[in-house]
């Protein structure tokens, strides 16, 4: 006997959902093989692929590990060897980068870490450096920066490419040439008074100087680059130091493809706070110059900073104008760095000349020779060469930033070796300013007299050894201002106190975006 088994009437309608319902099935199914195609592209083909074209040109390092790198390995190495204090040495280079103290020695001074899937070159070897400075395409790279990174420096000159780039930075190097450096040392004279001053008035022999450089720096890049006073920016620099603070947290931190478009954590929810909060303010900063400009009053605009981005904002051509987010990216990266560097650097000058008073005896007494009780002058800057050796020698030993990235956009060829696309290149400036076989077995001593016949006879011939301020064509615009600010807040102290290391300094060097001292630099002020 045959039995027949009918399935019931299926009406037009829901034909047409089983239709939908199938449709939907298949695409979510190809979104699911799509999404796990880029994940294991991203995170397993791409890394190996990378590895073996290395690896089959002589450059080895730490193993690959899926999804995290060597993440976790360097997070774990940094806590170890941060987690206490260390005596008052200036060999700063194990505690501040193990992981590469660590790895240099086992695999040559060229070495392939990850970054989670992200492969970077590390290269310190001399001949392969000069050759790796001398491509153009390398040296205008782009940087690879975290997005919370991307949020102090997104729209600013730091990141912007090509055409863009060379109009902001032109902008940034007119802001700052040498006759506007001129006009601005009885800004940076009157700011320093007033710091000095409070000192005075505060009668305390105790001073905790990296939160009074900081405030300097403030009021001098304020006043300078935007017409502005520190009180008036003092709530752009407090968003910016605690989004620098988010930077260093997240710095270990790995995300899968496409999760961070998803879903926010805290960190994100707070770095996106952050930043609209700085760029509001800075915002309203812009309203207040435009209604200025508007009344008539046009002296701020011609002479600073902002309003020279302000005037390429109204540019009537607009394959030239900058965008309003261009300006207040601009706006963020000299507020972030125009402070930041120059306060480290005269926390860290304090410190060693603290320490080897002798150096600080000869920059006195050089600082009597050239201006005696009276203000420092733009003539007499230049003519502080001992000064500028204790400088040199100062940024050589703690370098604000401690290394210098660039991703390689395309396959290139530098010497023997073939680059792949998407690689970065790390020069690490910290390594290189200790490496006893470029500057000597006493690389790791404060010596201002390498510098004595200037930087190019100092780092003898080897032109990546000393980067305080980055290189190439993207080397920082604002050094000179920086030597400046450094030299005459210096000088004044020197005419006014002499000083040494409290007994209750602990030296903790840290990266926290900067090379940064943790618990601050306590220094004792004897008044002459």
């Amino acid at each position: 006997m045959d039995i027949y088994f009918h399935s019931p009437h299926c009406s037009p309608s829901t034909t047409k959902i089983m239709r939908f319902l199938g449709v939907l099935v298949g695409l979510l199914c190809c979104i699911v093989l799509l999404t796990l195609f880029k994940f294991f592209h991203k995170f397993w083909w791409i890394p190996k692929r990378v590895k073996y074209v290395m690896s089959s040109q002589g450059i080895s390092g730490p193993p690959y590990v899926f999804i995290y790198g060597n993440l976790k390995e360097i997070s774990n190495m940094v806590k170890r060897s941060t987690s206490s204090p260390m005596d008052t040495s200036h060999y700063i280079f194990p505690r501040i980068q193990p992981h590469l103290d660590s790895w240099f020695r086992i695999y040559g001074k060229n070495i392939l870490y990850w970054q989670g899937p992200q492969a970077e070159l590390v290269v310190t070897e001399p001949e392969l450096l000069k050759q790796l400075m001398s491509v153009r395409e390398i040296s205008m790279g782009k940087l690879d920066v975290g997005p919370i990174y991307n949020k102090i420096l997104g729209g600013g000159l730091v990141l912007a490419q090509g055409d863009k780039w060379a109009k902001q930075r032109k902008l940034a190097t007119h802001a700052f040439n040498g006759e506007r450096l001129k006009n601005m040392v009885p800004v940076m004279v009157e700011s320093a008074k007033m710091m000095l001053k409070r000192w005075k008035d505060s009668g305390t022999k105790e001073m905790e100087v990296y939160d009074e450089f900081k405030m300097l720096t403030s009021e001098v890049i304020s006043r300078t680059a935007f017409g502005s006073n520190y009180e008036e920016g003092k709530q752009v620099f407090q968003k910016l130091a605690e989004l620098s603070l988010l930077v260093s947290k997240t710095t270990y931190k790995i995300r899968l493809p496409g999760i961070g478009m998803i879903f926010k954590d805290k960190d994100d929810v707070e770095s996106d706070k952050l930043q609209a909060g700085i760029e509001y303010l800075i915002m309203q900063m812009i309203r207040n110059r435009e209604k200025t400009i508007s009344s008539g009053d046009e002296d701020k605009s011609a002479t600073d900073y902002l309003g020279l981005l302000l005037k390429e904002h109204h540019d009537n051509d607009d394959n030239y104008k900058l965008s309003i987010q261009d300006v207040i990216g601009d706006c963020k990266t000299f507020y972030s760095a125009g402070h930041g560097t120059i306060s480290l650097l005269l926390s860290w000058l304090t410190l060693v000349l603290g320490i080897h008073t002798e150096w600080q005896e000869k920059a006195r007494e050089e600082v009597q020779e050239v201006f005696g009780n009276q203000n420092p002058t733009s003539e007499g800057i230049a003519r502080l060469k001992k000064m500028g050796m204790i400088i040199n020698e100062t940024l050589r030993l703690y370098p604000p930033g401690i290394s210098t990235t660039r991703k390689v956009l395309k396959e290139t060829r530098v010497g023997n070796l073939v680059l792949p696309s998407n690689l970065n290149i790390q020069i690490p400036a910290l390594a290189l300013h200790l490496d006893p076989g470029i500057w000597g077995e006493d690389a790791h001593l404060f010596r201002p007299e390498r510098f004595s016949e200037g930087i190019a006879n100092a780092v003898n011939n080897n032109p990546g050894a000393f980067l305080p301020f980055g290189y190439g064509p993207r080397i920082c615009v604002g050094s000179n201002f920086v030597m400046n600010e450094a030299k005459i807040t210096l000088s004044m102290i020197l005419q006014r106190y002499r000083f040494t290391l409290s007994p209750n300094y602990v030296h903790e060097p840290v990266q926290l975006v900067t090379l940064r001292p943790k618990s601050g630099i306590q220094m004792l002020f004897q008044p002459l």
